[in-house]
């Protein structure tokens, strides 16, 4: 299970329909929250987002949008018993906010709590674990602002049945033989992994922009992808207002995505002075198609 469910698509100011920017991405048994705007322990009660399996946060830059969420939430995991320990992945500036708070309600959580600072500028990778790969990458906006790739590796190798059979491996061995393992067969040859299985099947990427600026130079990082998130904070005809407050247009979201050849692309981050939202789908499909707003409460197979 691969998937996205978005739990806030607005900017800065909430309306009464729509929430700041939080998404939950599924990996398997393990929930990754993608940032934590206000309210949104709200809606993860409000969507039946199991909290115990939530192992890990990322929240992308220090706008009171992505994180004013966060204190709330890992308050609420503690009175609630939470036990498991818990990793969140910010600009370092954030880890001071958070203790500051912490120490000024003389609160101390009941579980681990692991700051990984991100480095402004820095790309690469952050976190593995089991079939799941993070990276961060930074985008262009008034601060220090990142970017997250998540990818969903397939690391078991594909078994070819029939040359299993007529190496006379035991069924019971086929487990190993998708993890790499060679054979030894009673004759002493040793029957080697790739005579009998396929490299992995190429694993899933979903990919994060955050607030950022119309900048082809993400392209590395968008290309091939199966899924992307961009904002469209405004419609194409406040592209300069755009530029000026460094967000992102429907055009500019959409050129983006059929450049990097993606497959789906998900919109968001909507000013509030936008009611509805149909608009956005009218400028950004005649560009990319497999467009689609990101609705609070959806979930999305990647």
């Amino acid at each position: 299970m691969f998937a996205v469910t978005i739990l806030g698509n607005n900017s800065a100011i909430p309306t009464l329909d729509r929430h700041p920017t939080a998404q939950i991405v599924t990996c398997n048994d393990q929930l990754l929250l993608v940032d934590c705007g206000e309210g949104t322990q709200i809606q993860i009660a409000k969507y039946r987002i199991r909290r115990s399996k939530i192992r890990y946060i990322f929240i992308s830059h220090l706008h009171g949008d992505h994180y004013f969420g966060l204190i709330g939430l890992l308050n609420t995991f503690s009175l609630m018993g939470r036990t498991e320990p818990l990793s969140v992945y910010a600009p370092p500036e954030l880890q001071a906010i958070l203790q500051l708070q912490l120490d000024a309600g003389g609160t101390q959580l009941k579980y681990e709590l692991a700051f990984i600072p991100l480095t402004a500028g820095y790309s690469g990778v952050i976190l593995e674990d089991k079939d799941l790969v993070v990276s961060c990458f930074p985008t262009q906006h008034r601060i220090s602002c990142f970017g997250f790739s998540i990818e969903m590796q397939k690391r078991k190798r594909k078994l070819i049945p029939e040359q299993a059979k007529a190496y006379e491996i035991p069924a019971a061995y086929y487990s190993k033989l998708q993890e790499g393992a060679d054979y030894l067969r009673k004759d002493g040859t040793l029957v080697k992994n790739d005579w009998v299985t396929l490299p992995p099947c190429k694993g899933k990427r979903y990919v994060y922009c955050a607030d950022t600026l119309y900048d082809v130079s993400l392209l590395p990082w968008l290309s091939g992808a199966d899924m992307i998130y961009h904002e469209t904070t405004y419609l194409h005809e406040l592209e300069a207002r755009a530029a000026e407050r460094f967000h992102s247009t429907t055009v500019q979201a959409a050129s983006l995505a059929a450049s990097a050849k993606a497959q789906r692309l998900l919109i968001g981050h909507f000013s509030s002075k936008y009611t509805d939202l149909q608009p956005f789908l009218e400028e950004t499909r005649p560009i990319f198609p497999e467009t689609y707003i990101a609705e609070e409460g959806t979930t999305y197979i990647i």
